[in-house]
């Protein structure tokens, strides 16, 4: 005969695993965080009014866990080899597939997947469908399709909220510096250089080649935007500065050197464009030529 004491602690032990275990799985299944799902019933974009009444699908397309990281400045989203695929696959017609940024399965704001290949414009946030083969795998949320321009209202992608989940499970970072970065991406019209000379010193601003006329304000801020695969916007003091973003840059790439803005606008009289001479000039191509940058000089 099995004594109390024998017959009650095996009971005991086996409600004390049973109760870890409720506990640690309740525990684990409170907070999803960060992520993107589609509409339950794939609703079009054009159909979403407001966020209360949409259902979203049973599970999401990205998670926090196919999250390396996601930048706050560019809004990019660094993804795991197997989520860029599966977004890369993602069937997307031409009027847009909606998405639904989320945090705990609550919605905070809508957008669309697009694809590169539609001629509809698009006044929402979006992801622009990617190639399989694209690298780095990153994905943008993106304000309008086919570019910005075509967006109206508040910008949503700075939610507090979302921005804190993702902080909290350590995938947010603020932006990048040139100095942090290993290489600038290749830009396939090049990248254009702007140069002035401002209260006896010189200033340069690396931009990513584009068809349209930069703006003063772009030119001669002091805010950098580096995109690990897009748009790059880096602002230095002096020629050493410039010389190392030189280094970042690609082998081969080209690089437009300019002696003003192609944009006519009045310039503040403290700020004199143009390329320098003499000595200076000599050691600028020179920094060129050891990183084998492809400087090309364009005079008016």
């Amino acid at each position: 005969m099995i004594g109390r004491r024998g017959y009650f602690l095996p009971v005991l032990i086996t409600v004390l695993i049973f109760s870890l275990l409720i506990f640690t799985g309740c525990v684990m299944s409170v907070s999803e965080g960060f992520a993107i799902y589609l509409t339950d019933g794939d609703i079009p974009p054009t159909q979403i009014e407001g966020l209360g009444n949409v259902k979203i699908a049973d599970r999401p397309v990205i998670s926090m866990r196919d999250i390396i990281t996601y930048n706050a400045q560019t809004h990019e989203m660094k993804l795991t080899p197997t989520a860029f695929e599966r977004i890369s696959l993602l069937d997307v017609p031409v009027q847009g597939k909606t998405f639904i940024v989320c945090v705990d399965k609550r919605p905070i704001y809508s957008g669309a997947f697009w694809t590169p290949i539609s001629s509809m414009s698009f006044d929402g946030v979006t992801i622009w469908k990617p190639f399989n083969s694209q690298e780095p795998k990153i994905i943008t949320l993106e304000l309008g399709y086919p570019s910005s321009t075509f967006y109206g209202g508040e910008d949503p992608r700075n939610n507090a909220e979302v921005l804190n989940v993702l902080q909290h499970a350590g995938k947010l970072i603020t932006g990048f510096s040139i100095t942090s970065v290993a290489q600038l991406p290749h830009s396939m019209s090049g990248y254009e250089l702007y140069s002035w000379m401002e209260d006896g010193q010189w200033r340069f601003t690396l931009m990513t080649g584009t068809d349209r006329d930069k703006t003063l304000v772009e030119i001669i801020s002091r805010e950098d935007f580096i995109s690990e695969a897009g748009w790059e916007e880096i602002h230095v003091l002096g020629i050493d500065g410039l010389k190392v973003v030189f280094n970042k840059l690609p082998k081969g790439e080209e690089v437009y050197w300019l002696a003003r803005p192609r944009a006519v606008e009045q310039v503040p009289e403290n700020i004199i464009f143009g390329l320098p001479s003499g000595q200076d000039n000599i050691t600028i191509k020179k920094y060129a030529t050891q990183y084998g940058v492809n400087l090309k000089t364009l005079t008016p």
